[in-house]
């Protein structure tokens, strides 16, 4: 029984390192993109049971990247997490409207990172 692959992407290495390593301690693998063209690459070569997205972000903001998954068959229901420090309701609704399935503000703290990945993600499948 497995955790899902997690892509994140974020542009700031330090902020990438970081939730990367707080995913991998609580058991999930990672894949990382600096950027979201970078992420929907990835995205699209690859089977992620989530993603976790800054929204600012260059050549493909977060909005832009949510909007360009959510319009393929994989990712259409998949679980995307916005996490950004652009907070106000103004992003949060148009990250709802683009189709995140969640959003958290930085600075992030580990435990409300893993809570809502864990709220987000379905449990393993057993086989």
């Amino acid at each position: 029984m497995s955790l899902p692959t997690i892509l994140v992407a974020d542009d700031s290495p330090s902020i990438r390192r970081m939730i990367s390593a707080c995913l991998r301690a609580a058991g999930y693998e990672v894949t990382e993109a600096a950027d979201g063209k970078e992420a929907h690459e990835v995205a699209l070569e690859g089977a992620f049971g989530m993603l976790v997205t800054d929204q600012v972000m260059p050549v493909m903001d977060g909005l832009s990247l949510i909007r360009a998954l959510r319009a393929t068959p994989h990712y259409a229901n998949a679980p995307i997490l916005m996490l950004t420090t652009e907070a106000d309701g103004q992003i949060r609704a148009q990250a709802r409207e683009a189709g995140a399935s969640g959003f958290l503000a930085k600075p992030f703290d580990p435990d409300q990172l893993i809570a809502s990945v864990e709220a987000l993600l379905p449990p393993p499948s057993e086989g």
